[in-house]
């Protein structure tokens, strides 16, 4: 029986939360396979959606594995590839506040902008009923994780998975004016995005939409 292909193939469209699983691979260090798809078309179409019936990016395979959902691409990769010292182990102490965070960035975080942005915030009589509570409860906790690791990174000293991913989360929401201005959110972001992996993957992505304006 053949083994599964170690090769990492990376779906993706580089005007989509994609830019964050590419972030993730080049902080991995290891070669992948890009396989950019378009929207409504490629993205849509069966071949993909036996990849994902989301019908989204991005998304990996790797070992005969499927991983969708930023979050859990991170993870994986952390995990996948250990060496890149990019997750605390099982046995590490912050490997909770690693979780914690990580989960806390795909479900209320996520949640809690994307209902703002789209003027369906639960009324505040009723926020006890979303599992975000308010969107102002969850931008404090954000600053909270960002404020008490005590070093420049959210495990402290230690950059990892966590801060490519909710460190995203915190770059786009001050782009778009998704999540308030503070202080703290622009010094860490200011860090978090000079990281030579972040400009390097910034520069793949950008070039691919610089190509595909040109051929458009």
């Amino acid at each position: 029986m053949s083994q599964p292909s170690d090769e990492i193939v990376f779906y993706t469209n580089p005007m989509s939360r994609g830019r964050i699983a590419r972030w993730m691979l080049e902080e991995v260090g290891r070669p992948y396979r890009t396989v950019v798809l378009d929207y409504g078309t490629t993205m849509k179409a069966p071949e993909y959606l036996a990849i994902n019936p989301m019908g989204k990016v991005p998304a990996i395979t790797h070992r005969g594995v499927t991983v969708t959902e930023c979050a859990a691409v991170c993870a994986y990769l952390a995990d996948a590839f250990p060496e890149a010292g990019l997750a605390p182990s099982l046995d590490d102490p912050k490997r909770g506040p690693y979780l914690r965070w990580m989960f806390f960035g795909a479900g209320p975080l996520e949640a809690a902008v994307t209902a703002r942005s789209l003027n369906l915030l639960a009324p505040a009589d009723k926020a006890a009923m979303a599992g975000y509570g308010s969107f102002d409860q969850v931008v404090d906790a954000l600053e909270y994780a960002v404020t008490s690791s005590g070093g420049p990174w959210l495990l402290g000293d230690r950059f990892s998975a966590l801060d490519v991913y909710l460190g995203s989360q915190i770059g786009w929401g001050l782009q778009f004016k998704s999540i308030p201005e503070r202080d703290a959110f622009k010094a860490y972001a200011g860090r978090l995005f000079q990281r030579e992996a972040a400009v390097r993957a910034r520069g793949i992505d950008d070039a691919l939409i610089a190509a595909a304006h040109a051929e458009g």
